[in-house]
């Protein structure tokens, strides 16, 4: 079987024969060996974890994500963010890394995105006041929940 994990960016791992794959979902731990059934399932932010036809094992953590089973010979997880070694005692402080690096990524991204939205709306909020003439205000957005006009509140 073939285990392959993505992230939006790059391939984490690749692995040829794999003998047994061990993840979690909302449901608890389960397995997956080779010819296991189609299968979908979406992955909290957890360790993934590995054995080769040899005997070795692999880790990855991944910052969730989805893991499906193809024809019982490959194994796909598409993750948020990943991280994977041989080891999984040095597996933690890579992990830490690559998600603090995300984290300050992903911040700054939803800063830069609020900050385009309030530009837009700024920019709208222009063009209707010229439609309408400078000397005319905008519209109120709670003007029908006051008053005693239809949807007046109580």
């Amino acid at each position: 079987m073939k285990l392959v994990v993505t992230t939006p960016t790059s391939v984490v791992t690749t692995v040829e024969d794999v003998a047994h794959v061990r993840a979690e979902d909302a449901s608890g731990a389960f397995g997956i060996l080779p010819g296991h059934a189609d299968f979908v399932t979406v992955l909290p932010t957890s360790v993934v974890t590995w054995r080769d036809r040899a005997g070795k094992e692999g880790f990855v953590v991944v910052r969730g994500g989805v893991l499906t089973v193809r024809d019982g010979a490959v194994t796909e997880i598409a993750a948020r963010g990943a991280a994977s070694d041989r080891d999984i005692s040095t597996l933690g402080k890579v992990a830490l890394e690559q998600m603090e690096k995300s984290e300050e990524t992903e911040e700054g991204s939803w800063t830069a995105d609020t900050r385009l939205h309030l530009a837009a709306m700024r920019q709208i909020e222009r063009v209707l006041q010229a439609q309408r003439g400078a000397d005319m205000p905008l519209p109120r957005l709670d003007a029908g929940t006051r008053g005693g006009g239809e949807g007046a509140g109580v």
